[in-house]
């Protein structure tokens, strides 16, 4: 290694010092997270709580979003929830009838696709023909489990609002996955230490400070779940017992409604459940205070993690965790540039890093706002899974990715019911869903294709970071149930083969054309590179080619183009509409060169979308779209550029998070590990010969190179 990863990596360490709604730090470790506020811990949750947009317009009930009026980004319009969330962690509600699937289901030609769906909003009464959707469409939600913080007896402290902390310095310090706070409360000092186990459900804190021997304790606080219910949805049932296991150690067991789980509370002082909210509360007589509570759904309850429930042994194994993480794999630095936007570009890289780490390195694929709140119940939306999680393989760190292929496993069932109920082989995979793999009902989702072939891209990604023969034979299944769907998906007509309706592109503005939108321009491309890949997948393991993959490889329709010489984004009126997501550009930069696409036309495609695309509506993933183009067609300069494209959408707070949406996407991972994807193919690009611009230095370690990329 030629780069000081250390000082790399803590030179980016986000500081806060003041209270602001955005301003949170999150420790986890992928299946597991906590986000703290100002304190160290979850002590202002009133604070930092997503309040309503004014300036939003309502949808249609889509099932997507709606639109927003064009403003300029203002900080103090968004909010950054406190919330303890994990992978395995799901309720639902009760409802005032049973619903079933098939009332989400419309019969498109012979094919039953779910997109009857409600809009779900607290007090809005849903026709009950959409209920069924609605209900299926928010359920499961994902739990929060509850909150760790800062507690005053009476008579001590008042923690009424984090403008009483003054001179404070709360520092996540990145190589260590550590969060220390620094403050005064009532004139007095604290400090508080929080950091998370990077294998069990754990976390630990310490408390240093002279109040704490006159009221100042640490609690955990079973909160009511924040989600608001829709009118034929019962109110919750959420209930909460602690039982005393030992000396300074409590189990509190929380249901809501049919799940169940247990926080086991440890602590070197003394713990007392507090009568009037259910709350454990860990006090003691010193200056010094230690509290670990370890999380675990039910089946689990009685089987405690292995090793010591100790704040020393959750610090030791977190810093050994992340320094390994930051020593291995690839790094990238911009020291020395003198463009005043490299440091700024370095550090949304180093951050990003972090939080697409702590918030999707699980077990499933993650939400597209991790594990540090709920945006659509929590939700995983499987076309962005490669947006979370490709840039680990490309950074050299496929093993983060590789922990959620299991989840795909388990749901191959499930995507091979749906295709066979749309009349087709293989596996078709949902676009938004949870554990279940059942497609959430939209007007929206159930008609978007472009997330078929991701695990193909994933898969590929692994293999060419170097995996054995024996990982692309356990894998293989995955590989060949989603290209026995796409073959089959394509349709032929007179020789060649299209991409017929219903369908909605990436570029989801042509929700309303869903019975007629046919063969989009990056979807084409995409079918035929990935079909190529399975059928590589084939030869590595000795089987015999598909003709049937190949023929619809070879016969698949070009992309249309339009009469300025650039590519449309559907064959179908109205071919273009320069909004939302400027998808035509994935077909050649985020994907490879296939010799499907012209790099000329490709080029003025990108031309057009750079000076006539309405950005206001852009997504935060689609300035890295643009970087990826840019470097591939050799355009290190503007790659640059589109990474830095001063937007709205494009914004990154000082937490590294990147905010969408006031009162509802306040923070967007899909910006965060797309970012990381285009900056490896910035690397690949620099160091296959283009140039950098004047101002700015470059100096990369430990990237993977792939022919693909």
């Amino acid at each position: 290694m030629t780069l000081d990863r250390t000082q790399l990596v803590r030179r980016h360490n986000p500081v806060l010092t003041t209270p602001h709604p955005t301003d949170t730090l999150t420790v986890g470790n992928g299946d597991i997270a906590m986000t703290v506020d100002l304190s160290g811990l979850q002590t202002f949750p009133g604070f930092h709580e997503l309040r309503p947009d004014p300036h939003r317009v309502p949808d249609d009930g889509a099932g997507g979003l709606p639109e927003q009026r064009p403003r300029p980004f203002d900080r103090d319009n968004y909010q950054i929830p406190l919330r303890t969330q994990s992978t395995w962690g799901w309720y639902r509600t009760r409802t005032d009838r049973p619903f079933r699937r098939e009332e989400t289901e419309t019969q498109h030609g012979t094919a039953p696709y779910a997109d009857r769906m409600g809009l779900l909003r607290a007090g809005d009464t849903i026709p009950d023909e959409l209920a069924a959707g609605a209900w299926f469409a928010y359920n499961p939600r994902r739990m929060h489990f509850g909150r760790l913080t800062l507690d005053a007896a009476p008579g001590g402290p008042d923690l009424d609002t984090p403008h009483r902390l003054t001179d404070a310095r709360t520092e996540l310090d990145l190589w260590t996955g550590t969060t220390h706070a620094t403050y005064r409360l009532d004139a007095a000092p604290v400090e508080v230490t929080t950091v998370a186990h990077p294998v069990h459900h754990r976390f630990a804190v310490r408390v240093r400070s002279e109040l704490l021997a006159s009221g100042l304790g640490v609690a955990w606080v079973f909160d009511p779940q924040p989600d608001d219910l829709a009118a034929f949805e019962l109110p919750l049932t959420e209930r909460g017992a602690w039982e005393e296991l030992g000396p300074g150690r409590w189990r509190g067991h929380r249901t809501v409604e049919s799940s169940y789980y247990t926080v086991d509370v440890e602590t070197t002082g003394h713990l007392g459940v507090r009568d009037t909210d259910g709350r454990v509360v860990a006090t003691t007589d010193g200056d010094e205070l230690e509290v670990v509570v370890t999380l675990a759904p039910a089946r689990d309850a009685d089987t405690s993690p292995p090793g010591a429930a100790d704040f020393a042994s959750v610090r030791e194994a977190s810093a050994n965790w992340w320094e390994n993480h930051w020593s291995r794999g690839a790094a990238v630095s911009f020291a020395g540039s003198t463009d005043q936007r490299a440091e700024e570009l370095e550090r949304r890289v180093v951050l990003s890093q972090y939080l697409t780490v702590v918030n999707g390195a699980g077990s499933t694929p993650p939400a597209e706002t991790g594990l540090t709140y709920n945006t659509w119940t929590g939700k995983f939306h499987l076309e962005m899974h490669w947006w979370h999680a490709a840039h680990f393989p490309l950074w050299g760190r496929g093993d983060l990715l590789e922990r959620s292929l299991d989840w795909y496993h388990g749901a191959l069932p499930a995507a091979r019911e749906t295709a066979r109920r749309q009349g087709f082989r293989g596996a078709r995979w949902p676009k938004q869903t949870d554990n279940s793999a059942h497609e959430s009902p939209s007007h929206i989702g159930a008609f978007l294709i472009w997330q078929q072939p991701h695990l193909i891209h994933l898969l590929e990604l692994l293999r060419h970071e170097g995996r054995s023969d024996d990982f692309l034979a356990a894998h293989y299944p995955l590989i060949e149930a989603t290209a026995d769907f796409m073959a089959d998906f394509a349709e032929e007509r007179d020789g060649v083969f299209e991409l017929p309706p219903p369908l909605i592109p990436a570029q989801e503005s042509y929700l309303v054309d869903r019975l007629t939108n046919a063969n989009p321009t990056f979807e084409l491309a995409y079918w035929v590179w990935a079909l190529d890949v399975a059928g590589e997948w084939r030869t590595r393991l000795g089987l015999p080619p598909r003709t049937d993959w190949e023929r619809v490889a070879r016969g698949m329709r070009r992309p249309t183009v339009l009469p300025d010489g650039t590519y449309a984004a559907l064959a179908t009126p109205p071919h273009l509409l320069r909004k939302d997501h400027p998808s035509m550009l994935m077909a050649l930069g985020w994907l490879p060169d296939t010799g499907f696409v012209d790099a000329d036309i490709m080029a003025a495609t990108l031309d057009a979308v750079w000076n006539g695309w309405d950005l206001q509506t852009s997504w935060g993933w689609d300035y890295p779209v643009m970087a990826m183009t840019a470097a591939h067609l050799g355009d290190a300069g503007r790659a640059l550029d589109a990474l830095l494209y001063p937007s709205p959408k494009n914004q990154f707070l000082a937490n590294g998070h990147n905010p969408q949406m006031p009162g509802f996407l306040t923070l967007y991972l899909p910006a965060n590990g797309g970012l990381l994807a285009a900056v490896a193919h910035l690397v690949a690009a620099v160091e296959g010969g283009a140039r950098l611009p004047q101002g700015w230095c470059l100096t990369a370690e430990g990237f993977h190179r792939s022919e693909r990329h």
